[in-house]
């Protein structure tokens, strides 16, 4: 019959349908069919054959961050699931909308140890918004449209379908008259208003109030209300490591990142706050230290669509469950007479002055400036140089790994636009930076995508530098700021464990050569005069290229707030500073 389609064909259609744009993965046994059946779609869905199924699942990531899509990764049965275990719970832990793929064993011998079966969908369901195991041609369709769905709505997080090989391979007339039925699946975009009317009393009663801009804000598409709502009341801003760019840093009222790595003089206020509206952050401990020390003076109004994050970790006296733009909308709607707000305004003012006071007492970014007694090049050095070409060139992502590097990055340079800042937060995913860096490149064209690694991580997946080559990817540049250690843990040594550097002590390749066998430029940077110019040379450059710079090995963090500790016991470091 000229109308039938094999299961494989239907799942190119079906992401077609779905405005898939590109994939990320690599093909083995049990996924074998689908590849056959992308060669006659390939005008239509793109494929990128990543090098390892952990950098195909964070390139899909870095895609899904930059843009708001959904973000696909495929892999076939057993290892290749596996190996996409690590993005899937990155994104889970992030929130980020992303559909895994994976091919499995035929459904006549699930169970019975086949060659590379494993159970992936056994093995990702803490980790998954949602999980399939399709074993039948008719549910392909289906499976992927309601897959979709949930991973982009409600609180974004990543769905894994996996399809075993003999419905790959059956054959029948696609049925696209899909209605989804998903009764117990109805996320509450809207707000009370009734709690809504009670967040906004306490906000316009406050002395200290302070917003709290998480994550949710940028997924959200709130970037507009939260600066209405904040700008009408005057009240300071806080974003979290997730939330940068979602309020620009040059605004008056952003005063900066909290929790274990945030600045003294925010982690201070938020210790003085009296009302503390938080909108799409998580309370992580990160953010937190000891919970049950967090913001003891404040009444805490939290906003969030995932209903399950409200009181998990903090004790809140406003709830709001609902999507932040519409949160943001209702409680413009809310605000007050003029005479109240200009009094709300009037307090907001002298609170916000307190706080610059204390930032300049702790010095802020300032404390960076002074260089220690060493002519050893600083990271603080990349990081000056780095923004100053970044802000003058305008149009430009940066994806960081994590470590010690990623702190920096979020502490020292200017985060003016949403998406602009991309990063493993929840996870902590090391080896995340070079794999979502390429997904972004191919995202955004025409922005240089700036992926800054430690050391350590680089290593871990920087095989997809051979990707990025064969990709074409001419707007990648990778800065690894490399101090031949793990530096974080390195830090968390000196400071807790008598500088017993267990297991922290780094070697590498020549990153140079490394990145040269790849057909990357490479450059090695040793001297601090050498900084500007490698990075105008790499903007230069019609193509890929690291720069490897050699930093002091031994620099910490400031400040720090120890495990354990509330984040108004935080250790200020010597000035290195």
């Amino acid at each position: 019959m000229p109308n039938q389609r094999t299961g494989a064909q239907i799942l190119c259609e079906a992401l077609i349908r779905e405005n898939v744009e590109v994939m990320f993965g690599i093909p083995g046994g049990a996924i074998m069919p689908f590849y056959y059946a992308m060669w006659e779609y390939r005008d239509q869905l793109r494929h990128v054959l990543c090098r390892h199924e952990q950098g195909a699942g964070h390139a899909a990531e870095g895609y899904a961050r930059s843009t708001g899509k959904v973000g696909v990764c495929i892999g076939t049965s057993g290892p290749g699931a596996t190996n996409l275990v690590t993005p899937i719970a990155d994104a889970m832990m992030d929130s980020t909308p992303l559909v895994a793929l994976t091919g499995q064993v035929s459904s006549l011998v699930l169970g019975k140890d086949a060659f590379q079966e494993t159970d992936i969908t056994g093995i990702t369901m803490p980790i998954t918004k949602h999980n399939y195991l399709v074993k039948r041609i008719e549910d392909i369709a289906y499976a992927v449209k309601e897959a979709f769905h949930i991973a982009a709505t409600g609180r974004p997080g990543p769905v894994l379908v996996d399809i075993t090989k003999d419905a790959l391979q059956a054959k029948m007339v696609p049925n696209w008259e899909i209605k989804l039925n998903l009764p117990g699946y109805k996320p509450n975009y809207n707000g009370n208003r009734k709690q809504i009317r009670e967040a906004m009393r306490l906000l316009t009663e406050a002395k200290k109030p302070l917003i709290m801009s998480g994550n949710g804000v940028t997924m959200a598409g709130a970037i507009g209300e939260l600066h209405e709502l904040a700008e009408r009341t005057g009240v300071p801003v806080v974003t979290t490591l997730h939330g940068i760019g979602s309020f620009p840093e040059n605004h008056p009222q952003n005063i900066g990142m909290p929790g274990m790595h945030g600045w003294v003089h925010v982690n201070r206020a938020i210790q003085e706050c009296d009302v503390l509206l938080n909108i799409g952050g998580r309370f992580d401990d990160r953010v937190t230290g000891k919970a049950s020390t967090f913001a003891p003076h404040a009444k805490v109004i939290h906003v969030d669509i995932d209903p399950s994050e409200i009181g998990k970790n903090v004790k809140v006296a406003v709830p709001i469950v609902g999507d932040a733009r519409n949160v943001l909308r209702a409680l413009i709607e809310e605000l007050p007479s003029r005479e109240a707000l200009a009094e709300l305004h009037g307090r907001a003012s002298d609170w916000l002055e307190h706080i610059r006071e204390m930032q300049d007492k702790h010095q802020h970014k300032q404390q960076y400036l002074n260089r220690p007694d060493t002519t050893n090049l600083m990271p603080h050095d990349v990081y000056a140089a780095l923004t100053r070409f970044l802000n003058a060139r305008g149009q430009y992502r940066v994806v960081t790994d994590v470590g010690q590097h990623q702190m920096w990055a979020a502490q020292l340079m200017d985060w003016l636009k949403p998406r602009t800042h991309i990063t493993s937060g929840g996870a902590g995913t090391m080896g995340f930076a070079v794999p979502a860096a390429m997904g972004v490149a191919i995202a955004n064209p025409t922005d240089t995508v700036w992926a800054i690694c430690g050391d350590g991580g680089f290593q871990m997946t920087n095989q997809e530098m051979q990707t990025i080559m064969q990709e074409g990817l001419k707007n990648v540049k990778v800065a690894v700021i490399n101090n031949g250690y793990l530096g974080m843990v390195r830090q968390w040594q000196e400071l807790f464990e008598g500088k017993r550097y267990s297991g922290t002590p780094l070697s590498g390749p020549n990153f140079r050569l490394l990145a040269e066998a790849y057909g990357w430029k490479g450059i090695t940077v040793e001297r601090v005069t050498d900084v500007e110019g490698a990075i105008e040379t790499a903007n230069a450059t019609d193509g890929p290229v690291l720069i490897d710079f050699r930093v002091e090995r031994e620099v910490n963090v400031w400040p720090m707030v120890p495990q354990g500790k509330s984040i108004g016991e935080m250790i200020t470091g010597t000035p290195q500073a």
